[in-house]
């Protein structure tokens, strides 16, 4: 597992650039033009028609920085639980694969381990080092040195209680951005009602303009934030459940396959 690590960095520090490239851009090129473009036909609008509704815009609701930034830090955060949904899925599929190599109902003593043992050690580093071939290796190695199944079991147990605590804490960084972005929100929230207030004395000689568009900033950023909070927090429990599965079922099958085999 050494060289996964690293891989998954670079892969989280190009997939932000990506993202940040990708999502500026739309912003620069169409959402803040179109903004813009809304907001002085809007106030144009106005001017010859003061007792009708103000319109509004989704660009206007999306284009401030706060709003572009939660966005960045949602496609990154889909992005990182793309890899780790397809990292989970690959090692669920290794549940339908024989590791065993025996008929079905042959029993294994200690001294038919070294076989399998050997067989496991060969796979390639791709599929050797997914949860399911170093649990099965870890528990058969214990078994041949101490011969007995009740070892065996317990290697079984506790090697898929680290894998949880492990996937647990990977997860902490999709847990950060997912406190981050109301965060931002908030900030937004903040910034605008600070620059309504710096413009309170144009409300007073009638001129309210420049205080509803504050406004609008800090009601739409706190809204855009919670929205893809929302959103993120629901695949942010799916890949949970995907990765929970894939211990529990790993767990179930070196029971039935191997502990259930053993015979000292």
């Amino acid at each position: 597992m050494r060289k996964i690590f690293p891989i998954e960095f670079v892969y989280q520090v190009f997939s932000l650039l990506i993202a940040f490239i990708i999502v500026h851009a739309i912003y620069v090129a169409v959402v803040r033009p179109n903004a813009d473009a809304f907001i002085t036909a809007e106030n144009a609008r106005m001017q010859i028609e003061p007792d009708t509704e103000r319109q509004r815009s989704y660009y206007v609701v999306v284009r401030d920085y706060e709003q572009e930034t939660c966005f960045v830090l949602m496609f990154w955060a889909l992005a990182i639980l793309g890899f780790k949904g397809t990292m989970t899925y690959r090692q669920q599929s290794q549940l339908e694969d024989d590791f065993i190599g025996l008929p079905d109902g042959t029993l294994i003593s200690p001294q038919e381990t070294g076989d399998i043992i050997r067989r496991l050690q060969q796979l390639p580093e791709k599929r050797g080092s997914c949860l399911l071939p170093r649990v099965l290796l870890a528990a058969l190695e214990r078994f041949s040195v101490t011969q007995n199944v009740q070892d065996a079991s317990t290697v079984v147990h506790n090697h898929c209680e680290s894998e949880s605590d492990r996937l647990e804490s990977e997860l902490s960084i999709i847990r950060y951005i997912a406190w981050a972005i109301p965060s931002v929100g908030f900030i937004g929230t903040v910034r605008g009602i600070g620059d309504a207030l710096a413009q309170a004395h144009r409300a007073v000689e009638g001129d309210i303009s420049g205080v509803t568009q504050s406004l609008g900033v800090a009601f739409n950023s706190t809204f855009i934030a919670l929205v893809i909070s929302i959103v993120l927090m629901f695949f942010i429990h799916q890949i949970q459940l995907m990765q929970e599965r894939l211990v529990l079922d790993t767990e179930r099958y070196c029971d039935n396959w191997l502990i259930r085999r053993l015979k000292n």
